[in-house]
């Protein structure tokens, strides 16, 4: 039978995980203006997200803006977009998923084996939503670093990673490892087979009739 407290445990930490997706999809700072080399100007620092860019004044002012048009964004934005996006609806239904299957819930009491079933659907689809939020993040970070190394990049157009990405990685790798205790804690019963014991000596024997 399946360890409700195990459940319990990778529940939470896939529904941290998701709450973590959510955040890093809506903050800005996915990535930071760099200081490095030659870089001199500290009058402002901008940062970029998913949704809009930002501009940070030494003041203490910040001016936000929203992307205008969603056709003149770069590929890896609207990539990155949808990629979690689709992570937080995944983590979404799952989270319905397993609340149903867990064992700490009413719902399904009279099948455990169907309801460690639906526990095992909602582990997939934690892990699957996580791996969308790591490959968003990791992907988004790749292009961060390929522009940041490009000889061709001014030094003042050059970015860092944000602490926006931090965030992502963190929430997918919460999502996955919760995911994966549902999937692991599946119940064994119901396999079918019975424990076979030897047959004893004196089964199948005629009984004897002495006079």
């Amino acid at each position: 039978m399946a360890n409700a407290g195990i459940q319990l445990l990778g529940f939470t930490l896939a529904f941290l995980g998701f709450i973590g997706s959510i955040a890093s999809t809506i903050m800005v700072e996915w990535k930071a203006s760099s200081y490095a080399g030659d870089n001199i100007i500290t009058a402002q620092a901008l940062y970029e997200g998913l949704w809009r860019s930002c501009a940070s004044q030494s003041t203490g002012q910040i001016q936000c803006k929203v992307y205008d048009s969603l056709l003149q964004l770069p590929a890896i934005v609207q990539g990155t977009r949808g990629l979690m996006l689709s992570a937080i609806l995944l983590s979404f239904i799952a989270i319905m998923v397993a609340v149903v299957g867990m064992r700490c819930t009413t719902c399904l009491a009279d099948e455990p084996t169907q309801k460690d079933k639906v526990a095992l659907a909602g582990g997939v689809l934690f892990i699957i939503g996580g791996l969308f939020a790591l490959v968003g993040t990791s992907w988004y970070a790749q292009r961060v670093a390929q522009e940041f190394y490009d000889p061709f990049t001014p030094t003042n157009s050059r970015f860092e990673f944000g602490s926006a990405l931090y965030v992502g990685w963190g929430a997918a790798c919460l999502t996955i490892i919760g995911g994966s205790f549902l999937c692991c804690n599946c119940s064994n019963q119901g396999s079918g087979k019975s424990p076979r014991y030897p047959p004893s000596r004196s089964a199948g024997q005629p009984g004897r009739d002495y006079v």
